[in-house]
């Protein structure tokens, strides 16, 4: 067994590689400057509480006992352990390269695609395991029904040689896996140009050894490259054509090859997820009656559309949607929902917001309704070198010329000055933990002014 150090460890992507290893046997020591600011932070406890090691992010943690030092693509390479690391001349990885690693361990199923991956790779982990598949998963969100007091929920490991992996196109190192089997969810524009991710996902496709699984309905997709994909789809004829389909407030009926499925998710666009797990399975030989079965107990994944509130008056909800593509959808659930609603959104990251701009400001005068308010929050910064030079007013400016109703809230505690102006409220954004803990507070504070005492 190694002893492994991971810089970053308190990221999505880091925490799912170093719970796997930990529940593998290995001996993890990490870091993370999230934690420093935080050290009751739940994700640090949660670590612990499997037994890893939380050290300062400042080089202190390292020596020459360890076997390798894995680091997020958060860190930069002037940051102390990445100096210390090097002097030590301990085997150094990004969080890729060792995910491609691993992956060339197991028989992997690699799922991709800009918006979904992250449910459909947690989903298609959850329902193997409740078939009795014993799968193995590295995930980039928390499955709810994973989670434990010593697991995150972004990892599992079972006593088979399937691996489900998340493989994000974001760093390029998608076209580097060479997986038993691919889905490809859809193609927007997310980290890189379409025709940049288009090429990460031919290459998959080329690596892949035995079957890639396509949206069959998304556009972009239908001019790449792929060779005897298995298609699903709902709007168009596929192998895999949802049929009969009632999109019911928080839950979605549908018919596959006559056989009737449940989904306890709300949306096209989980529907669209459900799809790709059950082509996958079905081509592997998983009758569908049995996966329709298991179906309907899928609870989801955190942060993706978490509800906080919801009554006939009320209705509060948090998100993880980031990207153009991710927000449209989520806001076409929310019309089929309610009226009036009051989106709140914190773009995530400079280098994001300036590549998305255009797509933020059509997507939301797109979907913004006339009795809709937006609600604008700075950009995040989870810190390292980033250059400053776009902020969420550039947003609001184009938005607000198209006769939307907008604002940027700099201080978030300046919404509970005029709640009440509002009944239903949509928190979203990604990587800030902390956008779970307003919609929380929204709702709260809602339950205490209903009660007399807001």
């Amino acid at each position: 067994m190694a002893k492994i150090f991971f810089s970053g460890i308190g990221g999505s992507g880091v925490s799912s590689i170093a719970s796997f290893m930990a529940d593998r046997g290995h001996t993890i020591v990490g870091s993370d400057r999230l934690f420093d600011r935080d050290p009751h932070h739940s994700i640090c406890k949660i670590l612990k509480a499997k037994g890893m090691t939380i050290v300062p992010q400042n080089g202190s943690g390292i020596d020459t006992s360890f076997d390798l030092a894995v680091f997020s693509t958060a860190v930069e390479d002037n940051q102390p352990e990445v100096i210390k690391a090097r002097e030590l001349g301990i085997t150094m990885k990004t969080r890729p390269q060792y995910l491609c690693d691993i992956v060339s361990e197991f028989r992997t199923v690699a799922v991709a695609g800009t918006s979904g991956k992250s449910t459909i790779s947690g989903m298609l982990a959850f329902l193997m395991d409740k078939l009795g598949l014993e799968p193995n998963f590295i995930g980039g969100g928390r499955v709810k029904q994973f989670k434990t007091k010593n697991n995150p929920g972004n990892s599992l490991v079972g006593s088979s040689d399937i691996l489900i992996v998340e493989a994000c196109e974001s760093d390029g190192s998608i076209v580097y896996y060479h997986p038993l089997y691919s889905i490809i969810a859809n193609l927007s524009l997310d980290h890189n140009s379409i025709e940049k991710t288009a090429e990460m996902f031919e290459t998959l496709s080329r690596n892949t050894k035995e079957m890639v699984i396509v949206n069959g309905d998304d556009n972009n997709l239908s001019h790449c490259r792929f060779d005897k994909p298995i298609r699903f789809s709902i709007d168009t004829k596929s192998e895999y054509q949802a049929k009969a389909i009632e999109h019911q407030p928080f839950k979605t009926i549908f018919k596959l090859h006559g056989i009737n499925f449940k989904l306890s998710l709300q949306g096209k666009y989980n529907l669209y997820n459900a799809l790709s797990c059950i082509a996958l399975l079905s081509e592997t030989g998983v009758k569908l009656k049995d996966i329709a079965e298991v179906l309907p107990s899928f609870s989801g994944l955190d942060r993706r559309f978490d509800i906080y509130m919801n009554n006939k008056k009320h209705l509060v909800i948090d998100d993880y949607a980031h990207n153009p593509h991710k927000i449209s959808c989520l806001m076409e659930s929310i019309k089929n929902i309610r009226r009036r609603v009051c989106y709140i959104f914190q773009p995530h990251g400079f280098g994001p917001t300036r590549l998305m701009k255009q797509g933020y400001i059509e997507v939301f005068i797109k979907n913004l309704r006339d009795e809709d308010h937006l609600i604008l929050l700075p950009i995040y910064y989870a810190g390292g070198t980033s250059i400053k030079d776009i902020s969420s007013e550039d947003l609001l400016n184009e938005i607000k010329s198209a006769g939307k109703s907008v604002e940027v809230l700099h201080e978030r505690s300046l919404l509970f000055d005029r709640i009440k102006k509002w009944n239903n409220y949509v928190v979203f954004g990604a990587r800030d933990e902390s956008l779970s803990e307003f919609a929380r507070e929204i709702s709260s504070y809602i339950r205490r002014r209903g009660r007399g005492r807001g």
